[in-house]
């Protein structure tokens, strides 16, 4: 028999992802383009990868691929009332003409990296060719401007295949689904998000890994702190999957710990 190396997994991109909540408690999704190289046709939080020659932080490339991608701005103002012109202004940063920098600077505007939660973050695992390091956020928004859905809504969603989620936008969903209930967004549950963020869950960095489950009828990507990844005894943190091409038809999350107490977190956190 001849052996064969396996081949080194891909370095993962570092990137940045925002789960913007509106005042009506619900969530921004936009659908990725059918032909992209990753999660083509897929509905996911907007944003993209972290960029060296423009970003200064993981939480700058949340906001600018927002605004690239959804036209929404997470920024202040140092002149109230100053029309600008959105429009142009988002073609010509998402087409490489100005610098979301210069656009900022050139409009007195102060990008809003201190209003971001952090909320997870993700590694693709090794066996995908195209690998990310995806640092998930969390924002307000004050007024319900933008339209999106509820969890229960996407979770209802693509359960009836009406659109499509990956293991981790499902995951955040079902994460805020108990939270956001209710047509308007109250403070206690922003505080209860708020409090999520700066608990282990926050921090937690999460490293799938595929399991055959349920006497390998089922297949599972297996988290951190799970019973198959050495955690204690009857702990569950995975989701059971049923595959549709490159995507997946079903998802199931199966998670029966606190979030706030013992969430596994990873020590190591790389510098930008």
């Amino acid at each position: 028999m001849t052996h064969t190396e396996s081949p080194k997994p891909a370095e993962p991109r570092l990137s940045a992802s925002l789960v913007l909540v509106n005042s009506r408690n619900e969530v921004l999704l936009v659908q990725r383009n059918p032909q992209a190289k990753s999660f083509a046709g897929t509905h996911v939080f907007p944003g993209g990868n972290f960029d060296a020659k423009q970003d200064t932080s993981l939480e700058w490339t949340a906001i600018r691929e927002t605004f690239e991608e959804a036209g929404l701005l997470l920024a202040s103002s140092d002149t109230p009332g100053k029309l600008v012109d959105f429009t142009q202004a988002r073609e010509a940063v998402h087409g490489g003409q100005m610098s979301f920098s210069t656009f900022l600077t050139n409009n007195n505007l102060r990008a809003n990296v201190d209003t971001l939660l952090p909320f997870t973050t993700w590694v693709t695992p090794p066996t995908a060719p195209r690998r990310f390091r995806t640092e998930f956020f969390v924002a307000f928004l004050t007024n319900s401007a933008s339209d999106g859905l509820s969890s229960e809504s996407a979770i209802e969603e693509f359960r009836t295949g009406q659109i499509s989620l990956f293991p981790p936008q499902y995951y955040i969903m079902e994460t805020l689904r108990p939270i956001l209930t209710g047509p308007t967004s109250t403070e206690s549950q922003r505080n209860a998000i708020r409090m999520l963020s700066k608990a282990a869950f926050g921090r937690m960095v999460i490293n799938p890994r595929v399991f055959r489950v349920n006497d390998g009828v089922d297949e599972a990507f297996v988290y951190e702190g799970d019973e198959l990844r050495g955690g204690p005894k009857g702990r569950l943190h995975r989701v059971v999957v049923k595959r549709k091409g490159a995507g997946f038809s079903q998802i199931n999350l199966q998670r029966n710990f606190d979030l706030f107490t013992q969430c596994p977190v990873e020590a190591h956190i790389p510098k930008l």
